[in-house]
C-alpha cells in the first residue's frame, strides 16, 4: 500500500520515477496525483444507422474488408483507404495520410476498433481521416476480447498501452466515457501518466482529509481522497465538477494559510508610532500645494495616517492608475515620519527612476525639502539620492546625511541596500513598482531600523492588481487604491498604425510628432529593444526558443539605435533628438532625461527605460515601434507618460501584426480603453494566472492548477475568511497538523522562505 508522501520510485520503480522526476519535477505519490488532467477524452459515440454529425467523434468496431493505397496528388507520400464493415449495412470510409507505415498493420480481414472526427467530403459521404485504431483479436461474441500484443496508431494504441496489465490489455477501461488526458512531454506521453497514476491509485491508502468535517458539510466538499480519485478517473461529468471543486477549494486554502501566517507574523512585529501632527512639515506641505487633492487621495491619506499611528508596523500597498497622485500620496506619509524624528527611504527599480524622484520631491517641498539651506522653511527636512553611478565624494556627503539623520528622505536604487549604507532611524520604507526587486532586497532595507523595531512598509505599483489577484497574491498587505485621475491630467487617445497595410499612415506618425514640436511641445518614440547584438523583442516573447522558430513566430524588430539614426537624418531632421536606453552610464542617462524635463530635447527615443515615474508635462505624444512586442499593462504604463499637462495625449501603436490575429486584438483593445483595471484584467486572462502567481510570490513555477484568479473570487474570499479564523485561533497550524501538511505541499519551501521574509 501506498501514502502521499511515499516516493514513486518505491512504488513505480526506478525508471518510470526518474522520467516523471526528469521531465516533470514530480518524487512522491501526491506530486503524481496532484499532476491533473488537461482535458478529457471520451471514445465517442458508436455508429448507429442515423448519419453522424460532421465533426463528431465516433468509436466504432469491425472488420476491415479492403485497403487500397494511393499516391497522393499534390505532395509526396501516400494514402492508405481503407473500408471497415461494422455490420451497419453501410461500411466505413476511413483514410489513413502515412498509408506506407500503415499497411503492414492495417490488412484486408482483420477486426479493429477506429476512433476519430467525422468529415463530409461532399453531401452523404463521410469519412474517417486518419483515425486512431486497435487491431482486436477474433472472438465468437463480436466483443473486444481480451489481447496482450497491441497493434495500432494513435492515441487507441497509447490508451491500450496504459491498459495493459499482468493478464492483458484491461478492455473495460478503454470503454470508459471519459480517460484522462495529461500536460505531457515528448518523452513522458499522457498514456504513460496515465498508466502510473492507475497503478498508483491501485495502491493507495485511504487519505486522512486535512480539512475539518464541519467545513467540508458547509460547502458540500466530498472528501480529499474521493477527490484525487475521481480527478483522474471519474465515471462521469459531475465526478469531474465536484472534484475539482474540492480540490480548487484546496488550492486557495493553502495560499490563503501561508498568508494569514505571514498577516500573524507582521501583527506580531512592533513599530515606533508615528502620529500626524497639526503643526508639523506634513501639515505645512498640505497648506502649501497650489492645487485640490482629490477626494481619492485625501481618503488614502487618511488610511495611511492612522497606520503610521499604530505600534504595529503598516504592510499596505498602494495601488492607482498611471498618473492617479500615488507620489504626493508616499510624500505625505513619509513626511508624517519625519514629523515623528524618524526617516524614511524610497527605493526606486532605475536610476532614471529615482533621479526622476528625487527633483520630483525636492520640486513638491521646495523650501520644506531644504533644510540647513539658506532660506530653508522653519519645518523642513532634507531630501538626498543615493545611486550606483554617483561621485566618490557626492555619495559619501548624502551617506553622511543619511547617517546623521540630517536627511529625512533618502531617495536611493540598489545602493541603498549595500552594508555602507546606515540610517540614524529608518522608520518607513517606501518601495516603488515592488515588482521589480527581489524579497532580499527588501529585506536587507528594512534590516537597517533600529534594533527591536521594524520599519513601517508602504509598496506602491502602477499596475492595478484586480481583487483577486490582490487577495491571493498580496493577502497580507492592506490594500488602498486610487481610481480618479487628479484635476489637470488630460484625456489620451490611443491609434494601432499597421505598418504593412498603410505604409503612408507610420509617415504621418511622425508629421504628427513635427506638428506638435512646431508649438513647443515634446514626443516620445519607443523601441523594443536597444541594438542588434540584443535578442529580439522588448517583451521576452520568445525567449528559449530556436532561431528558426524565433523568425518564424517573430518578424524582426526595430533597434532604438537604429531608429534614433533614421529619424535624425530623415523625418526629424529638423528638431533635437535624443537617444536613451539602459546601457547608456548612468550620468549620460541622468544628463539626456534632465535634457528632456528641460525641453532642450524635443523628441526623446528611449527604450522602456521611461516606463514608469518619468513625469515631463509639455510631453504630449508618443509613439511605440513595434508595439506587439509589449504586454497589455507595458503598453499603459508606457502610454501614461504623456497627456500629464493640461495638452491632450496621442499615442500611437505601429506594428506589423496581421490584422484579426491575437497580438491586432490586443493591441486594439490597448486603444479603446484607458482603464488600467480592465486592460489588467485582459493581460492576465492572456497569460497564465499561475505566472502571475508565481512573479508575485517568488519567481518559481505556480502551484495553482485549478483555482481562477480572475473568476473564483467566491472561493478566495471563503478560504480567505476561513484561513485568518484557523490561524487566529492556531497559531502555527499546531492542532491542525494536516492542513499544515496541505499548506506545505501546495506552496513549495522557496515560496515559503520568501513570504517569511517579505
Amino acid at each position: 500500500m501506498a501514502t502521499l508522501s511515499d516516493r514513486l520510485d518505491h512504488i513505480l520503480g526506478a525508471k518510470a520515477a526518474d522520467s516523471l522526476a526528469d521531465a516533470f519535477d514530480m518524487n512522491t505519490v501526491e506530486d503524481l496525483l496532484r499532476h491533473y488532467p488537461l482535458r478529457y477524452a471520451t471514445q465517442g459515440q458508436p455508429l448507429t444507422e442515423e448519419a453522424p454529425e460532421d465533426g463528431s467523434h465516433i468509436t466504432v468496431i469491425g472488420r476491415i474488408t479492403k485497403t487500397e493505397l494511393k499516391p497522393m496528388r499534390n505532395r509526396r507520400g501516400s494514402l492508405l483507404k481503407v473500408l471497415l464493415d461494422t455490420g451497419s449495412g453501410r461500411p466505413v470510409d476511413v483514410t489513413f495520410f502515412n498509408g506506407d507505415k500503415v499497411k503492414y498493420v492495417v490488412k484486408e480481414g482483420l477486426r479493429a476498433m477506429m476512433s476519430g472526427t467525422v468529415s463530409y467530403w461532399r453531401p452523404g459521404s463521410w469519412n474517417l481521416s486518419h483515425p486512431g485504431y486497435l487491431i482486436l483479436p477474433e472472438t465468437e461474441d463480436d466483443s473486444v476480447g481480451t489481447f496482450t500484443k497491441v497493434r495500432g496508431g494513435g492515441d487507441l494504441r497509447g490508451l491500450a498501452e496504459s491498459a495493459k496489465g499482468a493478464g492483458g490489455v484491461d478492455v473495460s477501461f478503454m470503454e470508459r466515457e471519459f480517460i484522462p488526458v495529461y500536460p505531457a512531454t515528448a518523452k513522458v506521453q499522457s498514456w504513460d501518466l496515465l498508466a502510473c497514476v492507475r497503478q498508483v491509485l491501485e495502491q493507495l491508502d485511504p487519505i486522512d482529509d486535512p480539512l475539518p468535517e464541519d467545513v467540508r458539510d458547509d460547502r458540500a466538499l466530498m472528501p480529499v481522497s474521493d477527490a484525487l480519485r475521481l480527478i483522474h478517473l471519474p465515471e462521469r461529468k459531475t465526478d469531474i465538477d465536484r472534484a475539482k471543486e474540492r480540490l480548487r477549494f484546496d488550492e486557495a486554502l493553502a495560499l490563503q494559510l501561508v498568508l494569514a501566517e505571514r498577516r500573524h507574523e507582521v501583527a506580531g512585529r512592533t513599530a515606533r508610532p508615528c502620529p500626524p501632527r497639526t503643526d508639523g512639515i506634513a501639515a505645512a506641505f498640505d497648506r502649501q500645494l497650489p492645487f485640490e487633492l482629490t477626494a481619492g487621495q485625501r481618503q488614502v491619506i487618511s488610511e495611511i495616517s492612522a497606520d503610521l499611528g499604530r505600534t504595529q508596523p503598516m504592510h499596505r500597498l498602494l495601488q492607482g492608475e498611471v498618473g492617479s497622485g500615488k507620489t504626493i500620496v508616499a510624500l505625505h506619509a513619509m513626511l508624517q515620519v519625519v514629523d515623528a524624528g524618524q526617516q524614511c527611504a524610497l527605493l526606486a527599480p532605475t536610476e532614471v527612476l529615482a533621479a526622476q524622484h528625487y527633483r520630483s520631491l525636492r520640486g513638491m517641498l521646495g523650501e520644506l525639502g531644504t533644510a540647513g539651506e539658506l532660506g530653508a522653511a522653519e519645518q523642513s527636512t532634507r531630501v538626498v539620492l543615493v545611486t550606483g553611478s554617483m561621485s566618490a565624494s557626492a555619495k559619501k556627503a548624502a551617506l553622511l546625511e543619511a547617517v546623521t539623520g540630517e536627511a529625512g528622505i533618502v531617495i536611493g536604487t540598489h545602493a541603498l541596500i549595500q552594508d555602507n549604507v546606515e540610517f540614524f532611524d529608518l522608520g518607513m520604507v517606501v518601495v516603488d513598482e515592488q515588482h521589480r526587486f527581489g524579497v532580499e532586497q527588501r529585506d536587507a532595507l528594512r534590516a537597517k531600523a533600529k534594533a527591536g523595531s521594524s520599519p513601517h512598509l508602504l509598496v506602491m505599483t502602477a499596475t492595478p492588481i484586480p481583487r483577486t489577484i490582490a487577495m491571493t497574491t498580496l493577502g497580507d498587505l492592506e490594500t488602498s487604491t486610487l481610481t480618479e485621475l487628479p484635476r489637470g491630467r488630460s484625456p489620451i487617445t490611443s491609434k494601432v498604425v499597421p505598418r504593412k497595410l498603410h505604409p503612408n499612415w507610420v509617415d504621418r506618425a511622425w508629421e504628427r510628432i513635427l506638428e506638435e514640436v512646431k508649438v513647443g511641445r515634446q514626443a516620445y518614440v519607443v523601441c523594443s529593444r536597444i541594438g542588434d547584438d540584443e535578442e529580439n523583442g522588448g517583451s521576452g516573447k520568445g525567449r528559449g526558443r530556436g532561431k528558426a522558430a524565433e523568425e518564424k513566430e517573430a518578424p524582426a524588430t526595430q533597434a532604438v539605435v537604429d531608429v534614433f539614426d533614421m529619424l535624425r537624418a530623415g523625418p526629424l531632421a529638423g528638431v533635437r533628438v535624443g537617444l536613451l536606453h539602459g546601457r547608456l552610464p548612468s550620468d549620460e542617462k541622468d544628463q539626456v532625461m534632465r535634457a528632456f524635463n528641460d525641453a532642450e530635447i524635443d523628441v526623446l527615443i528611449c527604450t522602456t527605460v521611461v516606463e514608469v515615474g518619468v513625469d515631463v508635462p509639455n510631453a504630449t505624444v508618443m509613439v511605440i515601434v513595434d508595439a506587439d512586442r509589449f504586454g497589455v499593462s507595458q503598453l499603459h504604463q508606457l502610454r501614461g507618460r504623456i497627456g500629464r499637462g493640461k495638452h491632450a495625449g496621442l499615442c500611437l501603436l505601429i506594428t506589423d501584426a496581421a490584422p484579426g490575429g491575437s497580438a491586432m486584438n490586443r493591441l486594439e483593445a490597448v486603444a479603446a480603453t484607458t482603464d488600467g483595471f480592465e486592460l489588467a484584467v485582459l493581460d492576465l486572462r492572456q497569460r497564465r494566472e499561475g505566472d502571475v502567481l508565481g512573479a508575485a510570490q517568488s519567481g518559481t513555477a505556480s502551484s495553482l492548477k485549478l483555482l481562477s484568479l480572475l473568476d473564483d473570487l467566491e472561493v478566495i474570499t471563503a478560504a480567505q475568511d476561513l484561513a485568518r479564523q484557523l490561524v487566529e485561533a492556531d497559531p502555527g497550524l499546531r492542532e491542525h497538523p494536516g492542513l499544515a501538511g496541505m499548506m506545505h505541499a501546495a506552496v513549495d519551501g522557496e515560496r515559503l522562505e520568501y513570504l517569511a521574509k517579505s
